[in-house]
């Protein structure tokens, strides 16, 4: 009960917030202030986690902490996100602003986060999976709102994308794929979370095509047709 009314609060602040910007930013459209609302949530999500995974400890990618009790960072860090997510969630299902692939990808966090809240365990692999996720959100929010204004055809521009795509290879993809295979290897990891982390995994892969195929569009043919960027921190489109 006390999880629910935690959960319940974090996604009354992501939502408050959001009625916020949407109050006192009103010359500014939904997505904006969206959008804001979700840059916020990858800094602050992102700090939580790597402050749990490499500070406080134990490190996430190891085989002797896998599948163990939550510990206390580690649900603040799951909370944090879970409330996000179903504000995210319910704001694109209002809005109609994405497709399936990317609500599948939400689908499977909340799923993910609710049954690691609830059991109790894989806060530390949860907590890992937030870095990994979270690390390129802020540099993709910041991509968007050059378009917005204009600004996107500047050195900050190019170094904003090569960033991003610099770090969703090393670390969600590299790293990540470390990650997968030493979770797949543990027996104390359920098999629900093995199968949930195979899914996100494979979303990833896809991501990653569409992020080669954007590199590939801007560095040999221009970026051909505009693409729409999703919210969260998964791919360029």
């Amino acid at each position: 009960m006390f999880l629910v009314a935690m959960v319940s609060v974090s996604f009354l602040s992501w939502s408050g917030l959001y009625g916020l910007l949407s109050l006192f930013n009103r010359r500014r459209g939904p997505e904006w202030n969206c959008r804001l609302v979700t840059a916020l949530h990858g800094v602050l999500s992102f700090s939580i986690a790597s402050y749990s995974a490499f500070i406080e400890g134990p490190f996430p990618i190891s085989l002797d902490v896998l599948g163990r009790e939550s510990l206390r960072l580690h649900i603040v860090a799951m909370v944090v996100c879970l409330g996000y997510f179903l504000f995210d969630f319910s704001w694109c299902m209002a809005m109609q602003t994405e497709g399936p692939l990317m609500l599948c990808h939400h689908l499977l966090c909340i799923t993910g986060l609710i049954l690691s809240l609830s059991l109790g365990v894989c806060g530390a692999e949860l907590s890992g999976t937030i870095v990994g996720s979270e690390i390129t959100n802020p540099l993709l929010q910041l991509r968007w709102f050059l378009k917005q204004t204009n600004s996107y055809n500047s050195r900050l521009g190019a170094i904003t994308d090569c960033a991003f795509v610099f770090l969703f290879i090393t670390v969600r993809i590299g790293v990540g794929a470390w990650f997968f295979v030493v979770g797949m290897m543990s027996d104390r990891i359920m098999l629900i979370f093995k199968i949930g982390g195979a899914a996100l995994y494979l979303i990833s892969l896809i991501f990653l095509a569409q992020i080669l195929s954007f590199a590939r569009h801007k560095l040999f043919g221009g970026e051909g047709k505009s693409r729409k960027v999703p919210h969260t921190s998964n791919g360029v489109r």
